[in-house]
């Protein structure tokens, strides 16, 4: 099985992320990875507990950090969508307290 059906078969996984991203870039630590993408240190803890998700703005962080595509970034995590799907409800306004 190459790399590519490798990562596909793993599930949902940021700590495989994280660890891939501290590789990379030669780090020592999640402390280490935290001031490079200029995030607290409980975030990425947290994220890597899978208590907080990986933000979109995240993800870009690390592109703009790593040079990774957003695309590698996402296997890495193994997220293997192909299209992204908003509901209807994210454009609605929302109704005030008072109407």
């Amino acid at each position: 099985m190459n790399n590519e059906g490798a990562m596909q078969q793993r599930g949902y996984d940021p700590d495989h992320l994280l660890g891939s991203l501290i590789g990379k870039l030669n780090l020592k630590n999640d402390a280490a990875l935290s001031r490079a993408l200029e995030v607290s240190p409980p975030m990425i803890s947290k994220i890597r507990h899978r208590r907080l998700p990986v933000t979109a703005s995240l993800l870009i962080r690390m592109h703009e950090v790593s040079d990774l595509s957003i695309s590698e970034l996402r296997s890495l995590l193994g997220d293997r969508r192909n299209k992204f799907r908003i509901s209807e409800q994210h454009f609605k306004p929302k109704q005030g307290r008072n109407e």
